[in-house]
């Protein structure tokens, strides 16, 4: 990697800036209950982590065709007071403020839709990145790369100016279908330019620590 070439580097958000498994985890779990199906299973689990939330309810309710009363239930449950359950990653405002002080700007493209806004703000991370690409903002979330090539655009980027830090498939595909850097975060079994355990690796990559 040509270090003095990247000018941008972008966060997914679960498993990645957050660890998020207990708060998604307990919130489709509440949903599940609320029509008498059991818990997920690891198997679900790992899927929905990835999926925005249509999409993991087309999956976990394969046999209902109409599906608009899962979805007001959904609005009545709401996510926000499974919020406190996500725990930040550790060393993340630290790399945020170095890629800060680089000149370097800062991105989010995540599957989450309507609630990435509320995160930010409860977690006082609303002021640390130039752009938040939610699955709300785009036709075709991930894996399609159609979020990352938006932050390309918007900041007149080549694709090989951006590195983008995942934890999934989802991720992986995204980041090889737009061409820019990968780095696996605390996945190993992903293919990526680079795989990490930490923020401050990734510093370490980018030479900014």
């Amino acid at each position: 990697m040509d270090i003095s070439q990247i000018k941008a580097v972008v966060f997914d958000c679960d498993g990645v800036m957050f660890d998020t498994a207990t708060a998604n985890r307990k919130y489709y779990d509440e949903v599940l209950a609320k029509f008498k199906k059991p818990p997920l299973t690891n198997e679900q689990f790992v899927k929905v982590h990835m999926m925005t939330v249509k999409v993991a309810i087309e999956y976990l309710f394969p046999e209902e065709e109409d599906l608009a009363k899962i979805f007001n239930c959904l609005k009545n449950i709401g996510y926000k007071k499974f919020i406190k359950y996500m725990s930040m990653e550790e060393g993340l405002r630290e790399l945020l403020s170095q890629l800060k002080q680089s000149g370097m700007i800062r991105g989010v493209a995540t599957n989450r839709t309507n609630t990435m806004e509320k995160v930010l703000a409860d977690y006082d991370l609303e002021g640390d990145f130039e752009v938040v690409i939610t699955a709300a903002k785009v036709e075709r979330p991930k894996p399609d790369p159609e979020g990352l090539n938006v932050i390309l655009d918007q900041f007149n980027l080549d694709s090989r100016e951006m590195i983008f830090v995942g934890d999934s498939e989802y991720d992986q595909v995204a980041a090889q279908r737009a061409n820019t850097w990968f780095v696996a975060f605390k996945n190993a079994d992903l293919k990526a330019d680079f795989s990490v355990k930490t923020m401050d690796e990734i510093a370490g990559i980018l030479q900014i620590n």
